[in-house]
């Protein structure tokens, strides 16, 4: 929980943000200042070479600059694309460990919020809040202002169906599916035995989603976790894939699998945010 007057770090780890978005980063910063938050941003955020607003390291020593600094109570990611893990090895969990600062990102930066977790056993939100600014902004914002500074739940009340068996409960890890395969193999993958394992995606269709799911599968991870919740796969729906990604999931994941869905949870407009490293239970 925030309180108003509170500073709050702004970081881009991912891809650097195009020049011509400085008009809606400054949007971001005045609905953040109408709301009582005072953002302060990082001094890698836009462009400087092809997609990268600066080097791995510096973007790491970026984000720790933040959880170094007592002013800075919590810490945004308003960036997604592919190169947010290239700062994992320069982040230093002990004092991610020790703070009480949560971490806030949605798309790439799944691999820092389950490196997170993985390493430090901290709780990290799936959620972009450039949200603030689009147009589904009127409710995005009375969301986040209830949640941040009244301590409510309401960005974190989102409703869902099973599709699969009737009950899961587990800590929540995973995110974009493509993302968070990144961390296969490496020290940052978090354990997924007992698991609730969330899944979305933005870009892929039913080629792509079916090679992710047999990585999955070859991993063991439907041997291990205690249930699946799909969130929103944009370009699938988009194009009205066929199978769709609940038959794909299934079909993979084997029918004893728990699986429940949700269409609040991913890259929409209109999406809420979810934990990552805290516990979930769904039942129907």
């Amino acid at each position: 929980m925030l309180k108003y007057g509170d500073k709050i770090g702004i970081v881009c780890c991912s891809d650097g943000q195009k020049h011509y978005y400085a008009e809606k980063l400054k949007c971001l910063e005045t609905t953040l200042r109408n709301m009582g938050l005072q953002p302060v941003f990082s001094n890698y955020i836009y462009e400087k070479e092809n997609i990268f607003s600066g080097t791995a390291k510096e973007r790491g020593d970026a984000l720790m600059e933040f959880y170094k600094d007592d002013l800075i109570k919590s810490i945004f990611d308003i960036s997604g694309g592919d190169v947010a893990n290239g700062i994992l090895p320069y982040l230093d969990y002990d004092i991610i460990s020790d703070s009480s600062k949560l971490f806030w990102g949605y798309s790439d930066l799944t691999t820092v919020l389950n490196a997170i977790y993985k390493k430090t056993g901290k709780a990290s939100v799936l959620y972009q809040i450039r949200n603030l600014i689009y147009d589904c902004k009127e409710v995005q914002i009375t969301d986040f202002r209830n949640t941040v500074l009244q301590n409510e739940a309401d960005l974190f009340q989102w409703e869902y169906e099973f599709i699969q068996q009737r009950e899961m409960h587990g800590v929540v890890v995973g995110g974009n599916i493509r993302c968070f395969l990144k961390l296969a193999g490496t020290e940052y993958m978090p354990d997924l035995k007992g698991k609730i394992l969330l899944l979305e995606s933005y870009s892929g269709t039913v080629a792509k989603m079916e090679t992710y799911l047999c990585q999955l599968q070859q991993l063991g991870a439907f041997d291990k976790v205690a249930g699946i919740l799909l969130g929103t796969f944009t370009e699938m729906e988009a194009e009205k894939c066929t199978p769709g990604i609940e038959e794909l999931v299934k079909r993979t994941a084997g029918e004893n699998m728990p699986i429940a869905v949700t269409k609040k949870i991913g890259h929409g407009t209109d999406s809420k945010g979810i934990v990552i490293g805290r516990e979930l239970e769904l039942i129907k």
